[in-house]
């Protein structure tokens, strides 16, 4: 049995190939992992004996060879496959390990210059796999340390690589293969070429989007009973983002769980004070921050029981007995935090079918999408994710009366929390936390119209509020439904026509207004 070892990442490689010599294994490498071997006491036939060729073009060429790729290709269930081979003397190759040039690491660096790029761009190390991987009946091909352990134990169990293994083993290496050329046509797509310059402009919407995502179930339907479905996640995802979650107890998560998990994920990590926010179709039905999990919860629930029910909850601060109490008295679907106190993790244990998720809490903007995508007939709309974070010297004061320090952070707050619900969005809110909530309407007018009755159904007083709009008031109608239902601030984009009507109408009723100068349009 004959293995060929050629890869740039070395991890555990030595290991593998000592395990691989203690099995019988010839061992047959390239350039610098065969030093590596050799040192390490190993014996290595180098490919340049094997194929009596040099390496040349500064390691450009050195696999691509008919030694090589006819020990990988030759069918061993066919005698003319067999017979070429002996004719022209060469051996059979049982075992592939490869894993590529950093490509993907080299074009992430700043500074990357277009030479850097292209001379870490693999052409043996793919060409070798893809033999590999189509010949999977006779050779197994391992292009991730991951898999290392798991060939060694079988050929310690069985002599052999089972079928089913070297067929998982393929799929996994077209797969990345097919990742590493996406991300070479990324890249290439996304620069203009400039002779003059070393390092290229990229645009951020390259030519071609090569998108690879990984599946980790299917689910039972989608959307609706009749439409099927599937999770996905990103190749590399980001630490803290939903697909990352441990999924402690519970049923399985729905289609419509993940999605609304995600939102109410999304919203409570945007803040840094304990916070909880409760989703329902999508949209926060209550978000609140407090002392600890249990005040932040008491609070969100207040703004909309009726919607909480069977909603979507998420923290982002551990959930202890305190607050389990809380959320155990209510049906709730999905439940997310960072972490669970054990008392707390025995508390809904008794509710066998909450799904309870763990998610570890990234800092800042990490675990953020750097850019959304939705899909429409034949096509993708693509754009940078929504990642604007207000401060308050962004705020502009435009009318004569000037919020207290308090509204201004009841300004702050709602305008965060709006982002996060679709348009036309228009949030209440007072000493942190939401107190109505008017989403998705296609009048702005009906959105606050909603908010104030949701808020008279929760027995909640808008008195003294400060109110959130997604976008600018086109006319003062909208300013007037927020005051009357009692609003004394209000926060806005601004960039209308009719600004200036708006403001005077609110100097006329005696609030607060300010221009974020940043419209969040959720559609």
């Amino acid at each position: 049995m004959k293995a060929l070892i050629s890869v740039s990442d070395k991890t555990g490689i030595v290991e593998l190939a000592q395990a691989l010599h203690a099995l019988n294994v010839q061992l047959l490498s390239t350039g610098g992992t065969a030093k590596l071997l050799a040192d390490h006491g190993l014996p290595v036939t180098e490919v340049a004996e094997l194929t009596q060729f040099p390496e040349m073009l500064d390691g450009r060429v050195k696999t691509l060879h008919p030694k090589v790729h006819g020990g990988l290709l030759a069918r061993r269930d066919l005698p003319e496959h067999m017979a070429a081979l002996k004719a022209h003397g060469i051996e059979t190759i049982d075992l592939l390990v490869v894993n590529l040039y950093p490509f993907e690491a080299t074009v992430a660096k700043p500074g990357c210059t277009l030479d850097d790029a292209i001379e870490n761009i693999d052409i043996g190390g793919p060409a070798m796999v893809r033999s590999a991987a189509k010949n999977w009946k006779d050779v197994a091909v391992l292009t991730d340390a991951a898999q290392y352990s798991g060939v060694i134990a079988e050929l310690k169990a069985a002599g052999k690589v089972s079928h089913a293994t070297r067929f998982a083993l393929s799929v996994a290496a077209f797969n990345r293969i097919s990742q590493y050329d996406g991300a070479i046509s990324n890249y290439l797509s996304s620069i203009t070429f400039d002779a003059a310059a070393a390092v290229p402009t990229r645009s951020e919407f390259p030519a071609q989007s090569n998108s690879q995502f990984i599946k980790l179930q299917d689910l039972r339907y989608g959307e609706n009973p009749h439409q099927t479905a599937a999770f996905y996640r990103d190749v590399n995802p980001a630490a803290g983002s939903l697909v990352t979650a441990q999924q402690l107890q519970g049923k399985e998560l729905s289609y419509n769980n993940i999605a609304d998990a995600d939102a109410a994920w999304e919203c409570v990590k945007s803040f840094s004070e304990p916070a909880c926010v409760i989703v329902k179709h999508a949209n926060p039905c209550g978000v609140a921050v407090g002392q600890d999990a249990l005040e932040s919860y008491s609070k969100a629930f207040q703004t909309d029981p009726t919607s909480a029910f069977g909603g979507i909850i998420a923290f982002n601060r551990p959930v202890d007995q305190a607050a389990a109490e809380a959320v155990s008295k209510q049906f709730v679907e999905v439940l997310m935090a960072p972490s669970y106190s054990a008392e707390a993790l025995a508390i809904f244990k008794a509710k066998a079918n909450v799904r309870v998720l763990q998610i570890a809490l990234p800092e800042g903007q990490a675990g953020r999408n750097t850019q959304d995508i939705k899909r429409i007939g034949s096509g993708l709309l693509i754009q940078s994710a929504d990642n604007h974070e207000l401060s308050l010297s962004d705020l502009k004061v435009v009318t004569t009366v000037q919020p207290t320090p308090q509204q201004l952070q009841d300004l702050l707050f709602a305008w965060k929390v709006a982002k996060y619900v679709k348009s036309n969005a228009i949030v209440f809110c007072a000493n942190g936390m939401t107190m109505g909530v008017g989403a998705g309407q296609m009048s702005r007018l009906d959105s606050a119209r909603i908010a104030s009755i949701k808020a008279g159904h929760a027995k909640l007083s808008l008195q003294g509020t400060a109110v959130a709009s997604d976008a600018f008031f086109p006319f003062r109608d909208g300013l007037d439904v927020v005051v009357d239902a009692g609003a004394t601030c209000v926060i806005q984009p601004g960039g209308s026509m009719r600004d200036q009507e708006v403001i005077d109408a609110a100097n006329e009723r005696g609030v607060a207004m300010v221009f974020s100068g940043v419209r969040h349009f959720r559609h």
